[in-house]
């Protein structure tokens, strides 16, 4: 049996803004650390030795296994083995998330135990690095049809919050970087999906809890692209970038990962990074500065 560890609801202790990572094994580890922090304010904390089983506590999607910050072994396929075992017991999936240049002997464990693991680019922000011109924010991005959208960080009670959570659900059902299909009519259904299972909900109140920051490019009171980053201590990942994918090349996802980018700015974090879904994506992040540093890793069943 595991050991079960509750977890607190407060980030470890950060160290000065001006404390930028020396190094880019400081940096990786510094990243490892909020991935350590960053689900324990939904989840407790199952250990078994060189991993870590987040099982979710209350309403919300469910959490993964990581290599165990620190730990001085690399996990065996047995330990996988265990790990999934107590995965199906919960009844959650069976997913294990980690970075392929920090812990570079699990990719074979959990191939042994017969998972597929899958590869995307992780990318920190460089705040030199030179940016191309944006549009002027504060005056929206023009739409095809003549009108314009505009962009603003959302508070828990905004109208439009349950159109920006809905998005990257459309988004996500329809992959890639190409104009889609699905428009409004599919925006509304999820619109209802979200708010009937208590997601508009528990994000309000993640937002209260400055524990999430959403960023959305709106038309006619409508989210037609939203992201958010999670702030903890002086790190924060942004994440979920997801545009309305009848409404896509015409800059709006770039447009909202720069408002998230400025609003952690603001807040003087100074780590931002993100995971690209591919080479593709992560050209588009390339264009604000990110560079890749490493390889994060997630596998899950056939």
């Amino acid at each position: 049996m595991p050991d079960v560890t509750s977890l607190h609801h407060t980030a470890p202790a950060a160290s000065s803004p001006a404390d930028l990572p020396s190094s880019p094994q400081d940096l990786l580890h510094r990243i490892e650390s909020y991935y350590d922090a960053v689900p324990r304010n939904g989840a407790r904390l199952e250990s078994f030795g060189p991993l870590s089983l987040f099982v979710r506590v209350g309403p919300g999607g469910p959490y993964y296994a990581r290599p165990t910050l620190d730990w001085p072994t690399t996990a065996t396929a047995t330990d996988v083995a265990a790990v999934r075992a107590r995965q199906r017991e919960l009844g959650a999936p069976e997913a294990f998330e980690w970075v392929a240049e920090t812990t570079p002997g699990l990719r074979a464990a959990v191939e042994e135990s017969g998972l597929v693991v899958h590869e995307h680019p992780l990318m920190v922000h460089d705040p030199n690095a030179a940016t191309p011109d944006l549009p002027d924010l504060a005056k929206g991005i023009s739409l095809a049809d003549g009108s314009k959208a505009m962009l603003r960080i959302l508070g828990p009670l905004d109208a439009a919050l349950a159109s920006a959570l809905a998005v990257p659900w459309t988004a996500f059902a329809e992959p890639g970087t190409a104009i889609g299909t699905a428009g409004p009519a599919e925006l509304t259904a999820q619109v209802l999906a979200r708010t009937a299972d208590g997601t508009v909900t528990r994000m309000a109140q993640r937002i209260e809890a400055g524990h999430t920051v959403i960023a959305a490019a709106l038309a006619d009171g409508l989210a037609l692209c939203s992201g958010q980053h999670q702030p903890v201590g002086h790190v924060t990942e942004i994440v979920g970038v997801g545009t309305l994918p009848s409404a896509r090349r015409r800059g709006l996802a770039q447009a909202v990962t720069a408002t998230l980018l400025a609003d952690a700015r603001t807040r003087g974090i100074p780590t931002v990074f993100l995971t690209a879904s591919d080479e593709a994506v992560a050209h588009i992040y390339a264009r604000l500065g990110f560079r890749r540093i490493a390889t994060a890793l997630i596998a899950e069943p056939a």
